[in-house]
């Protein structure tokens, strides 16, 4: 019998676009009705700050989470290890950061 690598399972393939989760809570404010410029207002943060995590072009934080969370009662929790994975996968896919990792790692094995 075969055995299947476990990279190659489908609960441990990375998918090939990672979501931000800028763009999850892009659809949820668009589903509500609710404008960006009036979540911003809402959360006490600018607008343009808003704008680009929805965008994903700014990272979710601790903050930004407990304040979604507190107006859109989504909880914190899941924004955050969605933020979380999507770091990771962007990382592993940045090769020159990759490379220095694997430098470490072969220095590394030598003690």
């Amino acid at each position: 019998m075969n055995k299947i690598a476990p990279n190659m399972m489908a609960n441990n393939l990375d998918p090939y676009i990672p979501t931000h989760p800028g763009e999850v809570l892009k659809d949820e404010i668009e589903y509500r009705g609710i404008s960006q410029k009036k979540l911003a207002e809402m959360m006490g943060v600018a607008y343009t700050l808003l704008n680009e995590v929805l965008n994903a072009k700014r990272p979710v934080n601790t903050e930004f989470a407990l304040l979604i969370e507190a107006i859109l009662d989504l909880p914190a929790e899941p924004l955050l290890a969605m933020q979380s994975r999507y770091n990771v996968i962007t990382t592993k896919r940045n090769r020159k950061f990759m490379d220095k990792l694997n430098n470490i790692v072969k220095k590394t094995a030598i003690y």
